[in-house]
């Protein structure tokens, strides 16, 4: 967290995590000038996950720079879920580790994606386009 890049907001976030093969894996928020563009903690924990060999994460937490818990995002709890699934455990402070199943219900993962493959329609089932005016 001491590194993280919080000029605008003055809201430094850390993020850790540990990953099925032992290793801590680490990240802060970098935000920018444009804020759409800012980055979460929890997307550098996955960066650095990838970087140091992929995997997948087991549990994690994200603090403020005071060091008290931090729910993540609905954006990084949809990140969180592709590398660590339902059971990845996320730190919540004083309700203590809850699964990722409790925090995103009906999650969208990998499994969507086979499942549209596997009932793609045919050519013979696609609509046919007209090509008139």
């Amino acid at each position: 967290m001491a590194r993280a890049y919080a000029p605008y907001s003055g809201f430094p976030v850390g993020a850790a995590g540990l990953a099925d093969d032992g290793r801590v894996v680490s990240g802060c928020n970098v935000e920018n000038a444009s804020y759409g563009l800012t980055l979460c903690a929890e997307c550098g924990l996955i960066g650095d996950l990838v970087r140091t060999g992929g995997g997948r994460l087991l549990a994690m937490a994200c603090v403020d720079g005071d060091g008290r818990a931090l729910m993540p995002c609905g954006r990084c709890r949809q990140l969180l879920w592709e590398f660590g699934g339902p059971d990845l455990l996320v730190d919540a402070g004083p309700r203590g580790a809850l699964p990722m199943r409790a925090l995103l219900p009906d999650a969208f993962g990998p499994d969507h994606l086979t499942a549209r493959e596997q009932h793609r329609p045919g050519p013979e089932e696609r609509p046919q386009v007209d090509g008139g005016h």
